[in-house]
C-alpha cells in the first residue's frame, strides 16, 4: 500500500509555526498572531481534503504511514485514520483554527501563549492519528504540558489551583495507561506496540485477582485513564475548575477536543484489544455510569450561578450520551455516540465562545447579574439562542440526531437507561431556557446599556462556521455518519464475535 505523508504534515505543521514564533520579536504581537493563524490554516485545508477524499465504503485504515522508529523495542512511527478517528481529526483542525482567532484579545505573554497553543495542536492531532501505542502515549503526554501552562499562566484568579488539579488528575490517568500499555507489550508475542497487531492478541480472561483476569485488569487501568478525560463521575471534579479559570479558547479546546479523547481512547484501544472485558464491563462502567453522568451533570448545571461553570457541567451531561451509546453494541448506539462526540464538540465550542464574548465586555459571568441583553445585543442573542437550542437537542439541529440515535440503540439492551436519558432532556431544556430567560430577556440592566454588539471577527470567523455545521448536520447528518458507519459497524461486530467465541470456549462448545 502506498504511504501518505498527509497525516504527519497535518500533525507537525503547527510546530513549524511554533518555531517561527519563537524567533520573532517578543513585541511583534500582530505578526505572532498571524503566524499562528497560518500554522492552523494549513492543517484545516488538509483536513478538508481528507474529508473530501476519504473512502467511505471501507473500514480499512487510510492515509497510512509506517516507518521504523526505535527498532530495538519494535516501536514504529505509525499513523493512519479510519471511521473511528476521521471525525475527530476534522474537529481538531477546525477548532484549533477557530481558537487562534478567539485568542486575538490575548495581550500578555503573546509569544508564549501562541507557541504553546501550536504545541497543543500537534499533541491533539497526533493522538487521533497514532496507531502505535507508544507513539499514541507520547502525543497524549505532549498535550498535557502546554495545557497546564495555558491554564496556569493565562487563566483566571484561581488558575494555579485549576492547572495543578488538571495536571495531577491527568497524570494519574497517564500512569495507569502506561502500566496497561507495557502489560500489553510484554504479553504480545512478539512484543509490539503496533495497535493493529495488539487488536488480534488472545488476552487471557482467567481469574488472577479478585476474580478478574489479565484482560479485565488492563481494561480497568485503561478505562480509568480515559474516564478522567471524559470526564466520567467520579473523576470529573477537575473539569469545572479548569473551565472556569481557563481562557476562552482553552475552554473551547478542553470541551471540544480533550473530552473526546477519553471516549476515543476506549473505542480505539479497549474495544478492539480487549473485547471480552469490554462486554463484561459495558453494563456497569459504561451504560450505568453514562446514564448517571447525563442526570448528574444536568442537575449540577441547573444549580450554577456562573455561566461558564453551567456550560462545563452541561458537557459532563452530554458526554454521558456518548458513554451510553458505546455500551449498547448496536449500530444506532455506537454511530450516535461517535456522532455525538463531533456534535458536542461544535455546540459546546459555540457556548464557550459566547461566554467569552460577554465576559470580555461585562467582565463577569454571573447569570443573575445581566438581564435584557436581547434588546442591547440582538445579533449576539440570536446566535446564543441557536447554540442553546442546539445544546438542549431541538429537532432540526445536530445534537438531536446523535442523541436520538443513542436512545434508539439503548432501548433494546437497557430500556431503563433509555428512559432516563430521554427524560433528562427535560432537565437540559430547563437549565438552558432558564438561563436564556435570566440573561437575555426582560428589562435591560441599566449598567449594560452601552455594551457593544458582537464584532465581525467573533461572529463570522469563530461562531458562524460552527453555527452552520450545527444546522447542516441537523438536516443532513450523513455528512458525518457516512464517514464512520462502515468502520463502527465492523468494530461492533468484532467485539461481539470475540465475546461470543470466549463464551463458547468457556462452555466447552
Amino acid at each position: 500500500m502506498m504511504e501518505s505523508t498527509l497525516l504527519p504534515w497535518m500533525t507537525f505543521f503547527p510546530l513549524v509555526g511554533m518555531a517561527i514564533i519563537l524567533v520573532l520579536p517578543r513585541k511583534a504581537h500582530g505578526l505572532i498572531k498571524w503566524t499562528a493563524a497560518a500554522a492552523t490554516v494549513a492543517p484545516l485545508l488538509m483536513a478538508l481534503h481528507l474529508f473530501q477524499d476519504f473512502n467511505r465504503s471501507t473500514s480499512a485504515l487510510q492515509y497510512i504511514i509506517k516507518r521504523p522508529w526505535i527498532p530495538a523495542f519494535n516501536i514504529e512511527f505509525f499513523m493512519g485514520v479510519d471511521g473511528v478517528s476521521i471525525s475527530m481529526v476534522l474537529l481538531t483542525a477546525l477548532l484549533c483554527f477557530i481558537c487562534i482567532f478567539a485568542s486575538w484579545g490575548i495581550e500578555r505573554g503573546v509569544k508564549g501563549y501562541f507557541a504553546l497553543f501550536l504545541l497543543l495542536d500537534t499533541g491533539m492531532m497526533g493522538v487521533f492519528c497514532a496507531l502505535d501505542f507508544f507513539l499514541f502515549y507520547i502525543f497524549w503526554e505532549v498535550m498535557l504540558l502546554p495545557m497546564y501552562f495555558l491554564i496556569g499562566v493565562w487563566g483566571g484568579p484561581r488558575r494555579e489551583y485549576a492547572a495543578i488539579k488538571f495536571f495531577l488528575y491527568t497524570l494519574f490517568g497517564s500512569v495507569l495507561m502506561l502500566i496497561a500499555m507495557l502489560a500489553l507489550y510484554f504479553y504480545s508475542d512478539p512484543h509490539t506496540f503496533d495497535m493493529t497487531k495488539l487488536w488480534g492478541q488472545p488476552y487471557s480472561t482467567e481469574p488472577v485477582f479478585w476474580g478478574l483476569g489479565f484482560q479485565h485488569l488492563v481494561w480497568l487501568a485503561l478505562f480509568v485513564g480515559f474516564a478522567i478525560k471524559i470526564p466520567a463521575f467520579p473523576f470529573h471534579t477537575w473539569l469545572p475548575d479548569a473551565h472556569v479559570e481557563a481562557p476562552t479558547a482553552i475552554s473551547v479546546i478542553l470541551a471540544g477536543v480533550l473530552l473526546k479523547m477519553g471516549t476515543y481512547g476506549i473505542l480505539r484501544i479497549n474495544y478492539p484489544m480487549l473485547p471480552e472485558a469490554t462486554i463484561y464491563f459495558a453494563p456497569t462502567l459504561l451504560a450505568a455510569l453514562g446514564a448517571w453522568n447525563i442526570v448528574y451533570g444536568a442537575f449540577c448545571a441547573m444549580a450554577q450561578q456562573d455561566l461558564k461553570k453551567l456550560v462545563a457541567y452541561s458537557s459532563i451531561s452530554h458526554m454521558g450520551y456518548v458513554m451510553l451509546g458505546m455500551a449498547t453494541f448496536t449500530t444506532q448506539g455506537i454511530n450516535g455516540a461517535v456522532l455525538q462526540m463531533f456534535n458536542h464538540g461544535t455546540i459546546t465550542a459555540m457556548l464557550f465562545l459566547l461566554v467569552g464574548v460577554i465576559y470580555d465586555r461585562a467582565h463577569h459571568r454571573d447569570i443573575d447579574g445581566f438581564g435584557g441583553l436581547a434588546s442591547i445585543m440582538p445579533v449576539y442573542t440570536g446566535i446564543t439562542a441557536l447554540a442553546f437550542f442546539a445544546a438542549l437537542g431541538l429537532p432540526g439541529l445536530s445534537a438531536f440526531i446523535s442523541e436520538v440515535l443513542v436512545l434508539l440503540g439503548t432501548w433494546r439492551p437497557y430500556p431503563v437507561y433509555a428512559v432516563v436519558g430521554a427524560s433528562a432532556v427535560i432537565l437540559t431544556a430547563g437549565y438552558m431556557l432558564w438561563t436564556l430567560q435570566r440573561i437575555y430577556l426582560g428589562k435591560p440592566n441599566e449598567k449594560y446599556l452601552s455594551l457593544p454588539e458582537i464584532n465581525n471577527r467573533e461572529l463570522w470567523v469563530t461562531l458562524a462556521p460552527l453555527g452552520a455545521i450545527v444546522i447542516v448536520l441537523g438536516v443532513y447528518p450523513h455528512a458525518v455518519l457516512d464517514l464512520q458507519n462502515v468502520t463502527l459497524v465492523e468494530l461492533n461486530e468484532t467485539v461481539l464475535a470475540a465475546a461470543e467465541a470466549t463464551r463458547r470456549v468457556a462452555m466447552g462448545w
